[in-house]
Parts: C-alpha cells; sequence; structure tokens
C-alpha cells in the first residue's frame, strides 16, 4: 500500500525546519530526547542514530518502514532500532509520546535490534505518562535522566511477545493500481481471477508481482489488509465483532476469528477486551 509522504513539523517546533528538527534529536548521543505532542504530525522518511519509542493514545497511527507497514492498535507501543527508515501516519487528533534513547549499550540485548509492536502494560504507561514532564534532551547527570534509562533498561522484559501486524508495502508502479484496486474492494469476495480481468494482469502475472514486490501471495495479502482493517474498526466504531466480520464479508464470525487468530495469536473479542481495557 503506497502512501504519500506528507510533512508536518510538530506545533512546538514551528519555526524549525525538518533537517533542523531531527538533527537535534540527535545531536547529543547519549542523552535522551524526550517529544510529547497532543497534534497530528507527519515527517519525510527519515532514521535516527537512536532508537526510537513511539505510544500513541486516541486513535490509530501507522509506521511506514521501507518493505512493510506497522499498525498500532491502542495500548500498545512500538519501538525502532536505530538506523531504521520510517515515518508516522496518523488519521486523527492523537497524544504521542516520543522518547529516543542513545545506542551505546543497544547490544546488550537482541530486542534493541529487532524492532516491532508490543502491548504497553500499566507500569510503562505510568512512567510514559510521567516523561511528559521533561522536553527535549536529557543528559547523564540531569536528575531525570535514571528514570528515563530505567524505561529503556525494562522495555526487554516486559516485551516479550510482539504483535505481528505488518502490512507488506512497494513502490513498484506496476503494483499500484493493484493495491488501491484491492483497498477499493475491501469488503467484497475478491479473488485472483476477479483481479486478473479487472487489472488486466494475468493470474500467473499477478501471483508473480505479489511474490517479487511483497513476498506474500495475494491471497495472504488481502487476509492481512481485511485484519488490519478490522483493528481500524475495533478502534474507531462501535460495531461488534459479528458486524465487522459480516461487515468485511465474511459469511460467519468462526471463519473470521480463524483467520483473526490465524495472523495475532488472539481471538477477535479477547484483542477487542484489550483495548478497552
Amino acid at each position: 500500500m503506497y502512501i504519500a509522504k506528507l510533512l508536518f513539523i510538530p506545533a512546538k517546533f514551528p519555526m524549525l525546519n525538518v533537517s533542523a528538527f531531527l538533527s537535534a534529536i540527535d545531536r547529543l548521543p547519549q542523552s535522551v530526547y524526550v517529544m510529547h505532542e497532543k497534534n497530528e504530525f507527519r515527517l519525510p522518511q527519515h532514521a535516527h542514530t537512536k532508537g526510537q519509542l513511539i505510544y500513541i493514545e486516541g486513535g490509530v497511527a501507522y509506521i511506514h518502514l521501507i518493505e512493510k507497514t506497522l499498525i498500532i492498535p491502542a495500548r500498545h507501543y512500538v519501538w525502532i532500532p536505530k538506523g531504521v527508515k520510517h515515518f508516522v501516519e496518523m488519521h486523527k487528533s492523537v497524544i504521542i509520546i516520543s522518547l529516543y534513547f542513545y545506542a551505546d549499550d543497544d547490544e546488550d540485548h537482541p530486542f534493541f535490534n529487532k524492532g516491532g509492536i508490543y502491548p504497553i502494560n500499566t507500569l510503562l504507561m505510568q512512567m510514559l505518562s510521567y516523561s511528559v514532564r521533561w522536553e527535549g534532551d536529557v543528559v547523564p547527570g540531569d536528575k531525570a535522566f535514571p528514570f528515563l534509562a530505567g524505561i529503556k533498561n525494562i522495555l526487554p522484559e516486559i516485551s516479550r511477545k510482539a504483535l505481528p501486524i505488518a502490512l507488506p508495502t512497494t513502490d513498484n508502479e506496476r503494483m499500484q493500481p493493484v493495491l488501491k484496486l484491492i483497498s477499493n474492494h475491501l469488503f467484497e469476495p475478491l479473488t485472483l481471477s476477479t483481479l486478473s480481468k479487472q487489472t488486466g494482469f494475468s493470474e500467473r502475472t499477478l501471483t508473480r508481482l505479489f511474490m517479487a514486490t511483497m513476498k506474500i501471495s495475494f491471497l495472504q495479502y488481502f487476509k492481512l489488509l481485511r485484519m488490519v482493517k478490522a483493528i481500524e474498526m475495533m478502534l474507531q466504531t462501535d460495531k461488534s465483532i459479528s458486524e465487522i466480520a459480516y461487515t468485511l464479508g465474511y459469511n460467519n464470525v468462526s471463519a473470521f476469528s480463524n483467520i483473526f487468530y490465524q495472523l495475532t495469536k488472539t481471538r477477535p473479542s479477547e484483542f477487542a477486551k484489550q483495548l478497552q481495557l
């Protein structure tokens, strides 16, 4: 799914250009850079010399990486390792907390180099809420530094189960109309044969294109896109699980529940309860 890289600067930094804002984050390698924002903003695709923790409250958000898109549901956070190119997309007003951590000890635990989306527990949520009293660089020697360093130190212990929802993306020009058509017909029983007729590609060509550019089959992509949409609907609507299943074109809740479980290792009813805690 290709999405244009729009540009917004955080409201706190209206006079800074993009380069200056991003440089400020990495200016002091040993610091923890704290940023919190109550307005939607987007930056172009970029990377940091620090690892980044992002927690978003009040809406659904996406982290777009080079080859995949991660969806961040409520009560989850994302860890982005140093050097990983990304940009964030949000669909409505949210509260975002970003902590950019020094990376000199990242090799001490594999967690810091693999990234992922993880459920947030009460302890981490309270610590992140407390962190909003600071802004910008917090360096060793500052009173706040041990507290913020403590957040980084507990992440490997409390983040053992990553949410396996990652939607492959591609900039391949031939795939763009194909992916757009799939998105526009998400609530219909779309098949490879139907897709072939509507795009002008043969089924064999489509199969090759999906595997070459997305590394998954059309059917896998279609199922995954539907589950991403299901999570969006859980977050943004009052629809019941059965209503979501039927809206997405499933004939029964059981079939929807089984596919959701295959992809997330959690039943949709359980997942929805976790979002409401």
